[in-house]
């Protein structure tokens, strides 16, 4: 007689019955294997028979399809989950489409488009066999010095959260069972980004009501839009490591927040337990510390596999606290459809799919949003017609590697012989303004200095480049030596020759544009402050360099805006817009604590008038929205898009709190001389603080409603609303 096909094999049945049936079959060995994730770079894979991981990352191609064949000669033909790290793009496969990064495209202030940016990123990485993207980071950026700043979408919370969930959406599609959607991932939870000094992963010095006030709102957000898969951070807490957090990773995020999916630690983090932060004495305390806090599966510590087996066998946990991950995990998969189609790698498909050219349009707008003008005298947009020549000076003009950023091929989170991304499907600034640059006018390109070194020999020719020239087109900013995870700095300075560069263009005469490609911001040299034109790029993708020549020439009207603060001097830190009220004193006794240029900031080739605010309410009641209202008015010659931004004061609180929050915007496009009315909806927990028990609450009293162009005072309107005991 035939034997009956195994219930977790049949469709039909419920997840909790397939899951029930599976995990009644699998040994002790199977479930813990089934909640390791293997780093799958090495040639050898016997681990996937020897250990029967549940999931695996940093494999592509034809390897991952043998992996997945291993995985199916298993004794249960578990099917293995597979993820990546498609951050802002499918970032390590070549060729793929390579959007700006995180920051970057927060300037854009449009989930619409970072929606689409998820979704083009799940098209490219489906058919390569991934199922499962770490991102996004929904981290606060506090210290600027902070490497992995350009991961972040800045320094608000409700503006990462609003994003985060965009993103979330464009990644996740139409739900698990979307065979053209990838999950994602909200990380690092939760607290990762305050650091000490800058440093990475360093002790975070964080009360529970601090956590509630601004780190945790991000995540809870992500939640709430449906992230499957939420990440810990590597930092620890009031001496307790993310990952063994059992009040933040139980207690908060799956009691309190009701979330269902699974919860992966970061790189090693179970590792680290162990042999860095040295609160467990071996892997067997690590492993039951690391399922007992809400752990799911352990990320590359391969360890585990043997500490949870003798936990269990000699009594430290019961078989069962086993089963409880790796039903979520199982569940997960089954939801997935993985049992009936393992979505393996369709290399034909994906050569079709990736780098599609509606792909390449959607990054050209994702770069041109993302765009800000920080300072304009009058010079931009450019008039070629009354230009001979124009000199693009500067180490970042013509490198590909540095606009794309951290997180892609050529970073140090691949081997460099992984390659690049092949150089003809970037546009740098270099080559953006030889095509855009009509017959006859002269582009010459030095570049002028190093970042990495001090040698200021090529700094002659830049500036014989900038005297035969009618304009100078500055390319600074930071490089990949100097950015990402683990690679803090000690200063925000402009690095190598940079600043002995731009002192030498300024001082022969020639209107120079300062442009940007940086991965944080950075503090500008009295010579780039006094240019003619700043323009922010941020790591701004393959078709950074087009949008900045359209910029440069007029074909495209900036409209981006700073989601984090430039500093004028790194001793300024922190400088993000929302300071808990209470200082002794406004300034430095050398220095202003006010930003070169503040969070919500971005100049436009066109003016925009703020006029008429009010609500629908003045008084709302308990649970009550309110609808804020503003006139704003298109006063220049062009066509732009002008970004709203809502803010809330609650004018006396019963602990400190910010002195003021964002808690709304809009996007409005407007022709020359056009009004239109903008409304922004106010939800009651926009009027929330939190206390000094840690609790959410609106309070009674007096609130300011401010609305303007960005978070400076002086460019907001006010008025005011009143919530009764």
């Amino acid at each position: 007689m035939l034997e009956q096909t195994p219930a977790y094999r049949n469709p039909s049945l419920s997840v909790e019955e397939r899951v029930a049936d599976l995990l009644g079959r699998m040994t002790l060995e199977e479930k813990v294997g089934q909640i390791i994730m293997w780093d799958a770079r090495p040639d050898d894979l016997s681990f996937i028979n020897s250990r029967q991981p549940g999931s695996i990352l940093h494999i592509l191609g034809e390897k991952l399809d043998r992996a997945m064949d291993l995985a199916a000669q298993n004794r249960l033909g578990i099917p293995l989950l597979v993820g990546e790290d498609a951050i802002h793009g499918h970032s390590f496969w070549k060729g793929a489409t390579i959007f700006p990064t995180q920051l970057a495209l927060a300037c854009s202030w449009n989930p619409d488009l970072l929606q689409q940016v998820g979704r083009v990123t799940a098209v490219e990485a489906i058919p390569t066999g991934i199922h499962w993207t770490f991102s996004p980071v929904l981290c606060l950026t506090r210290d600027l010095r902070w490497g992995r700043t350009g991961e972040t979408f800045g320094e608000d919370p409700y503006l990462i959260g609003e994003l985060g969930a965009a993103l979330i959406r464009g990644y996740q599609g139409n739900g698990l069972d979307d065979p053209q959607a990838i999950l994602a991932t909200a990380k690092h939870y939760a607290g990762y980004s305050e650091t000490q000094g800058g440093r990475d992963a360093s002790e975070a010095d964080i009360s529970r009501r601090k956590l509630r006030s601004y780190f945790l709102p991000p995540f809870e957000r992500a939640a709430r839009a449906g992230a499957v898969t939420f990440m810990t951070g590597y930092q620890s807490m009031e001496g307790v490591p993310s990952t063994a957090n059992r009040w933040l990773l139980t207690d908060v995020l799956k009691d309190e927040w009701g979330f269902k999916g699974v919860l992966v630690t970061d790189w090693d983090n179970v590792g680290r337990l162990v042999k860095e932060q040295k609160v467990c004495a071996d892997y067997v305390e690590a492993a039951v510390v690391a399922v007992r806090a809400g752990n799911d599966i352990m990320m590359t510590t391969p360890e585990f596999y043997e500490g949870a087996i003798e936990a269990v066998r000699t009594g430290r946990l019961a078989e069962s606290e086993i089963d409880a991950p790796c039903g979520r995990f199982l569940a997960l998969k089954f939801r997935m459809g993985l049992f009936e189609n393992p979505r393996r790698p369709n290399l034909a498909k994906a050569a079709v799919e990736i780098g599609r050219a509606d792909h390449r349009a959607a990054n050209l707008e994702a770069a041109r949003q993302s765009l800000v003008l920080l300072q304009n005298n009058g010079l931009l947009p450019l008039d070629p017609t009354q230009l001979k020549s124009i000199a693009v000076i500067g180490p970042n003009a013509d490198d590909d590697l540095q606009q794309l950023g951290d997180w892609s091929l050529g970073a140090w989170q691949h081997p460099p012989e992984a390659g690049k991304h092949p150089r003809e499907k970037t546009t740098t600034v270099l080559d953006g303004i030889h095509a855009l640059a009509p017959a006859g006018l002269t582009v010459r390109y030095e570049r002028g200095c190093s970042i990495v070194d001090d040698d200021l020999s090529a700094i002659p020719a830049a500036v014989a480049a900038a005297q035969a020239s009618d304009v100078v087109v500055a390319v600074v900013g930071d490089h990949l030596n100097f950015i990402g995870e683990t690679l803090s700095t000690a200063t925000l300075e402009l690095q190598g020759g940079q600043v002995a560069l731009l002192d030498a263009l300024a001082a022969t005469g020639k209107p120079m544009i300062v442009v940007l490609i940086n991965s944080k911001p950075l503090v500008l040299p009295a010579s780039a402050k006094r240019a003619a034109a700043i323009v922010e790029l941020f790591n701004p993708g393959m078709e950074g360099g087009q949008a900045l020549a359209e910029a440069l020439f007029g074909l495209l009207n900036p409209s981006g805006k700073l989601t984090i603060s430039i500093p004028v001097h790194v001793g300024q830190q922190p400088v993000f817009y929302s300071q808990v009220r209470g200082q002794h004193g406004t300034r430095y006794a050398d220095l202003t604590q006010e930003p070169l240029f503040p969070f919500g900031h971005g100049l436009s080739y066109t003016e925009y008038a703020y006029a008429n605010l009010r609500l629908d309410k003045s008084t709302p009641s308990s649970g009550e929205s309110v609808q804020v209202a503003v006139d704003v008015t298109n006063v220049g010659q062009r066509a732009g898009v002008e970004i709203v931004q809502v803010y809330v004061s609650d004018v006396v609180t019963s602990a400190t709190w910010v002195n003021k929050a964002l808690k709304g915007f809009a996007r409005v496009h407007l022709a020359p001389g056009e009004k239109k009315t903008v409304r922004v909806e106010l939800p009651w927990p926009a009027f929330e603080i939190v206390n000094a028990l840690g609790e959410r609450v609106v309070e009674p009293g007096e609130f300011e409603i401010l609305v303007g162009p960005s978070s400076r005072d002086g460019d907001l309107l006010k008025t005011k609303l009143v919530v009764e005991a």
